[in-house]
């Protein structure tokens, strides 16, 4: 099927891996070219490399931290000297946290506050108008399935991500004048660097290996009984992202092998 995205150019931010990477390479394979951003500057180097040589597409990256309005801005301007502007935005930095409520510092609420709302914002506020100017464009925010069913050991995580949605929903509104169009994607369990760091961690000096401990837990909550692949998760974006999605607006779309408990 010809996705129609031939020549678009998108943004992802945290584009070095996980979901991220997964996004770029289903993108690149449609002949998106592409500008990323991550904290690491070696492996966003590797992975512009890559995409380049694999898909033969425009690909540039910038180290940035999507949590500091500097760093974005910096970003901004990156691509607005390389492309003009963009077609597509993807919202996908984050990660997870660990506290409880009565305990976590402002300073905590503030960092993800600033991670995972404010750098939609900012980035939604300073692309949306270039958009506007080529004629439309789509807006992915990658929140979670916590939005809705939270974690215990992760509230602010939880409050942050479901601040997204409510955020993706009021811009949909706003921006679908312009055809730009806004939608949520909330992922459930996704094999991430992040949760193998975790795992490996969890199952140190244990009689369970890291790959024992996240098969257990997905049979434990998923029906499907597995993690998923982050390409799994970036068909969806990649979709999303196509003309073919074109009555697609303000949505939040779960992918999460059957985890969610209640009807939405």
């Amino acid at each position: 099927m010809d996705l129609g995205l031939k020549n678009k150019v998108a943004v992802i931010t945290g584009g070095s891996a996980g979901i991220g990477l997964a996004i770029a390479q289903g993108l690149a394979a449609e002949g998106v070219h592409l500008a990323l951003c991550a904290r690491g500057e070696e492996r966003l180097k590797e992975a512009v490399n890559s995409l380049r040589q694999e898909y033969g597409v425009r690909v540039i990256g910038v180290r940035a931290d999507v949590s500091k309005r500097e760093d974005i801005d910096r970003f901004g301007a990156g691509i607005e000297k390389e492309f003009g502007g963009a077609d597509i935005l993807i919202n996908n930095a984050g990660t997870g946290s660990e506290e409880t409520i009565l305990e976590a510092p402002d300073e905590k609420w503030q960092y993800y506050w600033d991670l995972h709302v404010m750098a939609a914002v900012r980035l939604s506020r300073a692309l949306a108008p270039l958009m506007r100017d080529r004629g439309g464009g789509v807006i992915l925010n990658n929140a979670s399935i916590c939005a809705t069913q939270p974690l215990y050991y992760e509230p602010i995580y939880n409050v942050t991500k479901a601040a997204l949605v409510m955020f993706s929903k009021c811009l949909a509104n706003e921006l679908i004048p312009y055809n730009i169009r806004v939608n949520t994607i909330n992922p459930g369990l996704v094999l991430t660097p992040d949760w193998q760091k975790t795992a490996k961690l969890l199952t140190e000096g244990k009689d369970i290996t890291w790959e024992e401990y996240l098969d257990q837990i997905a049979k434990e909550n998923a029906p499907i009984g597995r993690f998923a692949s982050p390409e799994e998760v970036a068909n969806l974006f990649v979709f999303l992202c196509s003309p073919r999605a074109s009555y697609c607006v303000g949505s939040t779309y779960y992918i999460d092998g059957g985890w969610l408990k209640v009807v939405t």
